[in-house]
């Protein structure tokens, strides 16, 4: 009894036949369109009118944005260019500490400055004090020099420190006078008020 299953499939291929009834394409085609929906083209001219708006309305706030920046008075602190900046030695080149040191005074510095409000009554004050600043960085490059040419000594690395350090000071004593300043002159307003 025992048959091989191939030749058992192939005689039962040969005796049925599969055929498709005649027209059976034309009325699938037909049944596939009815049942895909149709789409409608939508008018979207009011998206490009509206993206349009939105454009104009942010170029507009971000020109009034700058423009108000703009008109306050800034103070130039200092005058180097990058490419000088980029081949200037300075000590935080010596060690991955002096460099933690360095960038943490710098930071500070930099924080202090950019926190200073100019106005037309500080500004003599503010420039008094920028001067005094713009002497220390002087101060401080002649140093960096000073330990370029000589190489690395513990007096110079502790007068740069210092150097950074007295220049932090001298911002939060700036920045103690302004608060002083201003509230002079609240106390005056108050004052006059009464």
């Amino acid at each position: 009894m025992e048959q091989d299953l191939r030749e058992m499939f192939k005689k039962d291929r040969k005796e049925q036949k599969h055929t498709i009834k005649h027209g059976h394409e034309e009325r699938f085609l037909k049944k596939l369109e009815e049942s895909i929906p149709v789409h409608k083209k939508t008018d979207k001219s009011w998206l490009k009118i509206a993206a349009s708006v939105a454009v104009i309305v942010s170029i507009g706030l971000g020109l009034l944005y700058f423009n108000e920046n703009d008109s306050n008075m800034t103070t130039v602190v200092n005058n180097a260019t990058t490419d000088e900046q980029k081949s200037e030695f300075t000590f935080g080149d010596l060690s991955p500490d002096l460099k933690k040191v360095e960038s943490y005074y710098v930071a500070n510095i930099n924080m202090e400055l950019a926190k200073l409000e100019v106005s037309p009554d500080t500004k003599e004050l503010i420039d008094s004090f920028m001067e005094q600043l713009n002497n220390l960085n002087l101060e401080y490059k002649s140093l960096n020099n000073e330990l370029k040419e000589l190489g690395p000594n513990d007096q110079t690395i502790t007068a740069l420190i210092e150097n950074l350090q007295l220049r932090l000071q001298l911002l939060q004593k700036l920045k103690r006078k302004l608060t002083e300043l201003k509230l002079s002159k609240n106390e005056q307003i108050i004052d006059n008020s009464i």
